[in-house]
């Protein structure tokens, strides 16, 4: 099934339920460095790209819930991933089997408050469509900019968890 519309509209954004079509996109997406730095920066391929795209839609249809595509309004190019998916982290902390917000932004949208303003969109959905369902939020603890637009969005520091690969993750988590 093919979306028409988007699922949110910010004043700069459209967040889209994913779709088979995004996949060449979140390769373009997660193959520059800077962008997978935080996220354990091992290089990604097309296999791994289509697995989270599976992954996304199968959060929406188990769930209602998932990550959504974005894009810059009136653009085909994809900007950006940002959702409230369910997770299972492994490791206990709050982060199995629970909602957690993510968001991965290409690095021309980064400093310019886009990742907050597609955060806040979906969160201010998911509260509505899921009153008072805990979020969870795991940040490398060096991404200061991420752990920044958290802050801003209500969530409050509660954990931290060392990770297989040695980076120190920043648990998180707020009331929708």
């Amino acid at each position: 099934m093919t979306e028409t519309a988007p699922f949110l509209v910010t004043d700069r954004l459209e967040l889209w339920m994913p779709q088979a079509h995004d996949h060449a996109g979140l390769v373009a997406l997660l193959a520059p460095e800077a962008v997978r730095a935080n996220l354990g920066n091992r290089p990604t391929s097309a296999v791994e790209e289509f697995n989270r795209l599976l992954r996304n839609a199968g959060s929406w249809m188990l769930y209602g819930y998932g990550i959504l595509t974005c894009r810059l309004r009136g653009e085909e190019e994809i900007v950006g991933i940002c959702g409230v998916f369910h997770s299972w982290r492994g490791f206990g902390q709050g982060m199995d089997d629970t909602a957690e917000i993510g968001w991965i932004f290409a690095e021309r949208a980064w400093g310019k408050g886009i990742a907050t303003e597609a955060a806040r969109a979906v969160l201010d959905w998911f509260a509505l469509a899921h009153p008072g369902k805990r979020v969870g939020c795991m940040i490398n603890d060096t991404n200061l900019a991420s752990i920044a637009v958290a802050e801003k969005l209500g969530f409050a520091r509660y954990d931290t968890h060392l990770a297989e690969d040695g980076a120190r993750l920043v648990l998180l988590e707020r009331a929708a």
